[in-house]
């Protein structure tokens, strides 16, 4: 029976998507520990979660008004731990639960990256993933040395041909080149070692590479682009595609043209799973739910939509009043995330600053579902059988509350159903995920 997919959405910081989470009255204080990741980790284990995952930028949301002292004041994001190591210190509390964490293809070399998430597949058993981002704004680019993020279409060029080299560093060691012989004194066959010479327009590769393949052969790839060119690039490389849409009617659509567009690259849409954003505020009962929801939607202020807003377009929203529009010129200037833009412009054509809070929510939880278990376990069940998604990226309205109630509440509900696992399957991310290992050179037939 087709079960849905479980992914914990974490960050590495101060709060959790939601700027204003850092507030709740039961959100921890020791988000600097090793401790505090731990009990999150143990807790989406104990819910069977498949994956505890780390979204990243690599600066401040400081955009806004060119400044980032209103984030430190208010919280905005403004502390960002390295997501990597942070997912080290959950591996050491967990056992089972995959562990992805974000990393650019726009400031980091192939060779670093490719190393780094091999090196974690080994030291976790096979459960880690890596979500590949091209990073989105100008503040990343001053922080990396560079006085301009790169162009959005190019950073997908650039990113193609970093996976080609990322997925070539990763199959250079077959998978039965160490021999470890003792006795005759051979450590490994040299002839399944491999140079991988890659020479490319943004890029050039030696190796051989220095980490042998793992259990689950590679790390697993995720990929959140929703712009058309990020969708190619997730039909061509994403084995697990992380998606946000707005209802249901949209969902089916465009999990169908997702899928379709998988099989034209030439791979196996079943093989490739999407998963859409959720933001659960469940109790005992709806009606506690909703009390959860007021104290929720209480904590939001405007700053932290407009700075999300400028953070993630690269365009700085206090350049205009809230109810001024924008001319055509700066729509076209917004070359943060272009979906964003693009969801906002297709209901208003002309919109103000206050029409992109509306239309996105950012910095709000999107479409909350909101209710006791029933009610919660309905909402998914609905959108996973009709073929909306085949799994929840499961965001925090606060840490580790929303994670707690959710595993406490809706977990065993949708257990009952036969909609969730009760156990994992093995060891590894991929066997969890019912997934292949997989073969040496798959990639290279994608289009």
């Amino acid at each position: 029976m087709r079960q849905m997919i479980l992914v914990g959405f974490l960050q590495a910081q101060n709060c959790t998507t939601l700027a204003s989470s850092w507030r709740h009255p039961e959100s921890r204080d020791d988000f600097l520990t090793a401790g505090y990741f731990q009990s999150i980790g143990r807790i989406l284990e104990a819910g069977c979660f498949h994956l505890a995952f780390f979204d990243d930028r690599l600066a401040m949301p400081d955009m806004l008004g060119g400044d980032h002292a209103h984030t430190v004041a208010h919280g905005i994001r403004c502390v960002k731990l390295d997501p990597v190591t942070v997912l080290m210190a959950m591996a050491a509390a967990t056992s089972r639960i995959g562990l992805g964490a974000t990393c650019s293809t726009t400031y980091y070399e192939p060779f670093h990256v490719a190393r780094l998430f091999a090196t974690v597949d080994l030291m976790t058993g096979g459960r880690a993933a890596w979500n590949i981002v091209t990073s989105v704004n100008d503040g990343e680019a001053a922080n990396m040395g560079v006085d301009h993020h790169m162009e959005h279409d190019l950073r997908y060029d650039r990113a193609d041909e970093f996976m080609e080299v990322v997925l070539g560093h990763w199959e250079t060691w077959e998978d039965d080149a160490l021999v470890l012989d003792r006795a005759a004194g051979r450590f490994a066959d040299p002839a399944k070692v491999h140079r991988l010479d890659h020479h490319g327009t943004f890029f050039r590769s030696r190796g051989p590479f220095t980490v042998p393949r793992s259990a689950q052969g590679h790390p697993l790839l995720i990929q959140a682009g929703s712009s058309g060119r990020g969708k190619r690039f997730a039909a061509r490389w994403a084995e697990t595609v992380f998606v946000a849409y707005a209802d249901l009617a949209s969902a089916k659509r465009e999990y169908a043209e997702t899928k379709a567009a998988i099989a034209a690259a030439g791979r196996d849409p079943d093989s490739v799973s999407l998963n859409t954003i959720a933001y659960p505020v469940c109790a005992a009962t709806r009606a506690e739910a909703e009390d959860k929801m007021a104290v929720i939607e209480r904590g939001y202020r405007e700053v932290d939509g407009l700075s999300l807003l400028s953070e993630a377009l690269n365009f700085d929203f206090a350049r205009k009043g809230l109810d001024e529009a924008f001319t055509p010129e700066e729509l076209a200037a917004m070359s943060g995330m272009q979906a964003m833009r693009e969801r906002v412009t297709a209901r208003k054509p002309t919109p103000t600053p206050r029409d992109f809070l509306e239309i996105t929510r950012r910095g709000r939880p999107r479409e909350a579902i909101v209710g006791g278990p029933k009610e919660v376990a309905d909402r998914l069940e609905q959108w996973f059988v009709e073929r909306g998604c085949d799994g929840y990226v499961v965001g925090g309205t606060h840490t580790p509350g929303t994670f707690v109630d959710f595993v406490r509440f809706v977990v065993p509900e949708l257990q009952r159903r036969g909609l969730a696992p009760r156990e994992y399957r093995g060891a590894t991310l991929r066997e969890n995920l019912g997934l292949a290992r997989p073969a040496r050179g798959w990639w290279r037939g994608a289009a």
